[in-house]
């Protein structure tokens, strides 16, 4: 039997004190659009074990890079080492497959392979190499030795009608090692014999064990009755080319994913990449440290329980109702594209997960926000319609078009941080929204908000703070949100006269008549917020559409409309309402 990895002590990456001060010289406040003031704080309920999810997911890991939230985390280093080992080819044992059921004939040179008329049975660790065609059965493995089980795959097919296409029950660790040149498939049952048992299989690929997927071949992964690719320990993909479609989660690895190279194409009916462990504080997270990624999925882009970092490589999210949604979401390089729904980035703590649910299935995406229904924001206005009710007075937060969290509180433990890289975010929701904090100390991000005037290209219930690199956020103009008057690093906020159509070429130009940044809306938009360092603090800073003048704002004043630089912000009114970017 598979034993269960040993648990960290919740708390080896220990609730923190933020170490630089919000306050000090050099860092940029933005109230938040969803929240005048920080207000109160929230935390999540009991899991019921005593353990509540604010104390699993909520570490305040505001202001660090990607590679320290990283480096407070489970290891993902033993597993990854899998896909650098070598081993002697005369060592192998060849597992031939071909036919179906009525035909099978599965062959091996060595010990270590049972075969019972379609299952192909791996008992020991080893080296196999795996090729031929089985049209219905499935190759498992059930090895309770220590030691690597290498399954190579060289041009295998295998499709069953009962279950997973490989069903790791028990090992040490498994290596999936795609052949140089060699493409394979796995495809699952529409229905399995067997989602009531003890680590019953729920994907085409599935393993209990430590699974490093690698190699110079190609992998097609077909997931009919839930995900794709799962791990139920730690999943690390290295190298090769993999394309999952799934009806569920298309790749996911319970307490951590990690992909460091190679290219992966996903179509998820439910998140694309996910980590759900929500049991630990150094679990449930997503690690994005190389590779091409792209992602079009029903659900989240990638969601991690506790964090989503990124480091390095391409990811592509061109579809989602949410791009990427974390306690933490922490970005320090590479360039991520995000076309959403809803938001782009979604920084909140979520509900420890109900295990009522029998088996590790569909189950699994009961995980919700730490705010229960009624505190849930109402839906925004339609386009172009004023919300209802009166005004709030001044100083007062208007109701709607919040971050999941209450209109006055900050949820604890959430937050966005970039350091580095190249971040675009399309989104239909908020563009960047934390139901917690944010901070921006380098990279460029590129905003492109709402049409709608109850959401807002940049929403942050507590303080954004930017200490470097540059913001450019387009949207709506109702919930639109600007830096506080204190900015070290200046910041300007630009309303249009009248709504800006979808083509627009926007330009943020100074008193010389320099562009400092530039934009082609991809939909129509009538508030520009940038804050970079061409922008000098009290200077007059026009807004041009088409070279047309449409608006002025000196640098620090607050925006017509939506929330302001500093105490209290004003309320506006909801437009109608992006892109090439420059800056």
């Amino acid at each position: 039997m598979h034993l269960p990895r040993p648990k960290k002590t919740l708390w080896n990456r220990a609730l923190s004190t933020r170490a630089v001060a919000l306050a000090a010289a050099g860092t940029l406040t933005v109230g938040a659009l969803a929240a005048c003031s920080a207000g109160s704080t929230t935390s999540a309920a009991s899991d019921g074990s005593g353990t509540t999810a604010a104390e699993i997911a909520a570490t305040d890991n505001a202001g660090r890079s990607a590679q320290d939230v990283l480096a407070e985390n489970l290891s993902s280093e033993e597993t990854a080492a899998l896909a650098d080992q070598t081993w002697d080819t005369a060592d192998e044992v060849a597992v031939s497959l071909d036919g179906d059921s009525a035909s099978v004939s599965a062959s091996a040179s060595g010990d270590g392979v049972t075969v019972d008329g379609s299952t192909v049975t791996i008992t020991q660790p080893g080296t196999y190499r795996i090729s031929g065609t089985l049209d219905d059965g499935q190759v498992v493995v059930d090895s309770s030795a220590d030691g690597v089980v290498r399954l190579v795959l060289d041009g295998a097919d295998v499709t069953s009608s009962t279950g997973a296409a490989v069903d790791v029950q028990d090992a040490d660790q498994v290596s999936v090692v795609l052949a140089d040149g060699s493409t394979n498939r796995l495809e699952d049952a529409e229905e399995y014999a067997d989602t009531t048992s003890d680590n019953a299989a729920d994907a085409a690929l599935y393993s209990t064990a430590d699974l490093a997927i690698s190699g110079g071949g190609a992998l097609d992964v077909v997931g009919h009755a839930n995900d794709g690719i799962t791990g139920k320990d730690g999943l690390v993909i290295a190298s090769g080319s993999v394309a999952v479609d799934a009806a569920d989660d298309a790749v996911r690895g319970k307490d951590y994913l990690v992909v460091s190279g190679g290219t992966i194409d996903v179509t998820a009916g439910g998140d694309g990449l996910k980590s759900d462990a929500d049991d630990d504080a150094t679990v449930g997270y997503v690690a994005l440290t190389g590779g091409d990624v792209t992602v079009d999925a029903g659900s989240d882009g990638v969601q991690g329980f506790t964090d989503v970092a990124i480091t390095d490589g391409t990811l592509t999210v061109t579809g989602s109702e949410e791009g990427i949604e974390a306690a933490t979401i922490a970005v320090s390089g590479g360039t991520t594209d995000i076309t959403s729904t809803d938001d782009g980035l979604n920084a909140t703590v979520k509900e420890a997960e109900d295990d009522t649910a029998t088996g590790d299935t569909a189950g699994d995406d009961t995980a919700g926000d730490t705010t229960s229904d009624e505190q849930q924001a109402p839906e925004p206005p339609a386009d172009g319609a004023m919300p209802t009710g009166e005004p709030p007075a001044d100083g007062e937060m208007p109701q709607g078009g919040g971050g999941g969290a209450p209109m006055d509180q900050v949820v604890e433990g959430a937050s966005v941080t970039i350091t580095d890289g190249t971040v675009h975010l399309d989104a239909e929701g908020d563009g960047l929204d934390s139901n917690g904090v944010a901070e921006i100390s380098g990279g460029d991000v590129v905003v492109e908000g709402p049409t709608n005037g109850g959401n807002g290209a940049l929403d942050v219930a507590g303080d954004l703070t930017v200490t470097g690199g540059t913001v450019l956020a387009v949207g709506s103009s109702g919930m639109a949100q600007a830096p506080t008057e204190d900015s070290a690093q200046a910041w300007v906020a630009l309303t249009a006269d009248a709504t800006l159509e979808a083509g627009t070429d926007v330009a943020v130009v100074d008193a010389d008549g320099t562009e400092v940044a530039t934009i082609t809306l991809s939909k129509t938009a009538q508030s520009v917020v940038y804050s970079g360092p061409e922008i000098t603090g009290g200077e007059t800073y026009t807004l041009t559409a088409d070279g047309k003048e449409v608006g002025t704002a000196a640098a620090g004043e607050a925006p017509a409309g939506g929330m302001g630089g500093g105490p209290g912000g004003g309320q506006g009114q909801p437009d109608q309402s992006s892109s090439t970017a420059t800056s």
